[in-house]
């Protein structure tokens, strides 16, 4: 996949999925960004898809990572004073569709990423809510993981 530019918000520290971590961390700024109407505020946007993105690794599913939720733009777009910029370098992936009930179907669909024999590089891992994951009683989720060569 081509590499691509997201504006939003980053999390502030590296979380962990250890002790349920990364869920309080990832959750409060999916509601900073719900509440503050982050989305509406990013300028350019390709389309309304909304990107969950893990990068920036310190080993595998079990260190610690960052975690940013934005929007894709045009490529020369800058980002509004307060929101934060990202760039998804050019990767290949292994992609996984989640499908059942917000938010357990997510967490059910990395839980079987951490038991399954994927050649995962750790490199940015991202999740796309479109569309499709408005319903969440039957929402449809793209888990795209960067895969090694």
């Amino acid at each position: 996949m081509e590499g691509f530019k997201l504006i939003g918000l980053k999390l502030k520290r590296k979380t962990k999925n250890e002790n349920e971590q990364s869920a309080k961390d990832c959750g409060e700024l999916w509601q900073h960004f719900e509440i503050n109407k982050i989305a509406e505020l990013i300028p350019n946007k390709i389309s309304d898809s909304i990107y969950a993105v893990y990068y920036d690794y310190e080993s595998d599913e079990k260190g610690l990572f960052s975690y940013f939720i934005g929007c894709k733009v045009a490529e020369n777009t800058v980002a509004p004073k307060d929101l934060d910029e990202i760039i998804i370098p050019q990767q290949n992936y292994y992609k996984v569709t989640a499908k059942g009930q917000m938010t357990a179907c997510i967490s059910e669909a990395w839980a079987k990423i951490w038991n399954a024999n994927i050649n995962r590089k750790f490199g940015f891992d991202f999740e796309i809510y479109d569309e499709r994951s408005h319903n969440w009683n039957d929402a449809e989720i793209d888990i795209y993981l960067s895969i090694n060569d």
